[in-house]
Formats: structure tokens, sequence, C-alpha cells
């Protein structure tokens, strides 16, 4: 696919010119985006989810060896930041002559539950949207950004660790297609489609509801999720230390071409680009299944995409009553947790049985 794209779209050149200045507006405008997108937010009094407490306990990491490291290091993309002492390429090259400090540190970070501080610092390169789309607006810009590579091998590490506990004690959404082994965008699309069709073929129409968050990975709260990891997951101990020093005094800066921007500290979020952000995501999002459930509303997620779908059958409106007090419940949710729903870009569905042409009849009120 990189082929075909090299040879279809040809690469724009940047209107705007790289220099300090332009650096800081960059810094200053994906700053103030996740900002405001919070800032919109009201919470809810109470929260309609439904707490259910794990047995289970995660609260030591197991020190790492040195075939563990190599073999993470070589599963890991060679991609860094701007500012890695050496091409992540050259470190995979003589890691068998620096392993063993290499380890010290890894092992040193589990052992205490502290990630260094130049770890936790990101360099942001925007990158456009799409194509076409006019490179002087700064909103048409996504920003990417680029980590330690030796803070990338931390990570693995501790995914490893973290996925292992997860999948032994099945803490994981089962209906998240998201960063997933064998799950895709294939598997939850297969799943949606046949779970429609059998309705169908039922006879009954199925509404279908695609929810869009906006920055849904920026606005994540940080003091939430920990405790979530604590209480949902069963994190604790040197473990639940660690993830409070990953998140806590992150730094970003943007740098584009030769320029670069002053640093700023990012308070809330997952680091996008990171290997644990994702799975962190995840675990964030785990009670909206349970309000979910707690309404009897099927429902898929991918990532952050939320497909939730309904059969109605003919001429009950009490359907409709039901599924609109779920999205009551969902909104109220997502709120509590400083996750915005954007109401603009949701889209709903109504599909129908073959034989049927009164779809836009259903009053979906």
């Amino acid at each position: 696919f990189n082929t075909i794209d090299s040879l279809l779209n040809i690469p724009q050149n940047a209107c705007l010119e790289a220099s300090p200045d332009v650096c800081d507006d960059f810094l200053h405008f994906f700053i103030e985006k996740v900002g405001s997108t919070r800032a919109l937010i009201t919470a809810p009094d109470s929260d309609p989810s439904v707490l259910v407490p794990r047995s289970a306990a995660f609260d030591q990491f197991v020190p790492v060896t040195v075939s563990l490291l190599e073999d993470a290091v070589g599963h890991i993309k060679p991609s860094g930041s701007p500012r890695d002492p050496v091409p992540p390429r050259f470190f995979k090259d003589i890691l068998p002559s620096i392993g063993q400090p290499v380890l010290a540190i890894i092992n040193s970070s589990l052992s205490s539950g502290v990630v260094p501080a130049s770890f936790k610092h990101a360099v942001v390169q925007p990158l456009l949207k799409k194509p076409g789309l006019d490179q002087t607006v700064l909103a048409n810009y996504r920003p990417i950004s680029k980590l330690p590579f030796l803070s990338k091998v931390l990570e693995k590490l501790v995914y490893c660790q973290l996925k292992q506990f997860l999948d032994y004690n099945g803490i994981l959404e089962v209906f998240q297609s998201g960063f997933k082994t064998l799950h895709s965008t294939e598997s939850a699309l297969i799943r949606v489609f046949n779970d429609i069709l059998l309705a169908c073929d039922s006879g009954n129409h199925v509404v279908l509801i695609l929810l869009d968050l906006t920055a849904a990975f920026d606005t994540v709260d940080h003091g939430i999720l920990i405790s979530r990891l604590h209480h949902v997951v069963g994190i604790g101990g040197t473990v639940l230390k660690w993830f409070r020093s990953y998140l806590e005094e992150r730094t970003i800066s943007v740098k584009i071409g030769d320029s670069e921007s002053s640093a700023a500290s990012m308070p809330y979020g997952v680091p996008q680009g990171s290997i644990l952000g994702p799975l962190l995501f995840s675990l964030y999002l785990l009670p909206l299944g349970s309000v979910l459930r707690k309404h009897g509303i099927s429902f898929h997620c991918y990532a952050d995409d939320c497909q939730i779908y309904l059969p109605l059958k003919q001429k009950d409106v009490h359907s409709i009553k039901h599924l609109l007090a779920c999205l009551g419940d969902i909104k109220a949710w997502l709120a509590l947790n400083f996750l915005n729903f954007n109401e603009n870009k949701t889209e709903v569905m109504v599909f129908g049985p073959s034989d049927s042409c009164e779809s836009s009849s259903v009053d979906l009120g």
C-alpha cells in the first residue's frame, strides 16, 4: 500500500515555513484544543456504570532477563525520537554490546516504580490529515508523537506483563477489536454485519448508531485512569506506582525541520504513538460495556469508535425508548470521564428486511 500510495499521491510541499514561532503556534494550538474540548464537558451527578470488583491483583513486575530484552527490542519498529542519542536501527544492532547497562535501567525502573523523566518527553511532528487540505490551517494537522526508542523498549516489556495478566483473568472487553491480536476492523465489521443480517432475516428492522468522540485519546483524565487501573483492573503496589509515574509530568514539544518549539506539560491524555497508550485507553473504556449490557444493547468497539445496535420489532415503541435511555446513560458516562461525545459526527442508520420498504417510516423519536 505504501508503494501504491507513493505512485498515486504526489507529495505536497508544506506551505508553512519551519521556524520556532510556527512550532510554538502548533504547540499552543494542540494544547488549547485539548483544554477547550475538556472545558465543554459538563459532568453529571451520578455514574450510570456498574463497578465489578476484581479479586485478581497485579502489584509487582517480574525482573526482565537479557533474552526477554532482546526479544522485545527485536519486535519493536525502529522508530524513535529526534532526540535519541543513537538511531534506533543502530541501537538494535549494538544491543548485544550494551545489553547489560540497558537491562539495569529497565529493571531499576520496574523495581522502583519510577519512569525516567527523559522517557516522558514526546517530540510532536504535525502531519496533514488528508492530501489537498489547506496547509495554512493548523486544525488540518494531526499531532504525531515521537517517543524515545528506549522508552518504547520499557513500555513493550511492561505491556507484555500487563497483557499476560489481563488475558489470564479475562479483564479486557470482549467486544473491543482495537489494538488486539487477531482482531481488526474486519472482525468488528463481520460481527456487526452478521448480527444485523440475522435480525433482518427474522423480519425486524435494526437501528445502528455510530458514536463519535472528539480527541478521545487526548482528553483522558489521569486521575480517573489511575483509579480505574486500581479498582476495575486490579493493579496495585509497585505496578500502580509505575503507571502513576508514567502518566505524570509528561511534556511535549513541536519540531518541524530543524526548528523546535519550547517544551510544555501535558496533564491529560494517553501518549499517542506509544505502545501502552492504546491498551490504557481500552482499560479506560471498560465501564462503558457495563452501561450497554445493563440496557441489553448490542455493541462493538474499535479503539474510540463504538457501534451500538438494536433490533426493532414492528410497532414496538418501547424499544426506541429503551435505546434513547441507553444513549442518555452513555452520554452521561462519557462526560463523567471527560470524553467528548460529538453529536455532529454521530450517525444513525436503519436496516430493514429485504422485502420491506418501510425503513424510512420507522419512528426514531
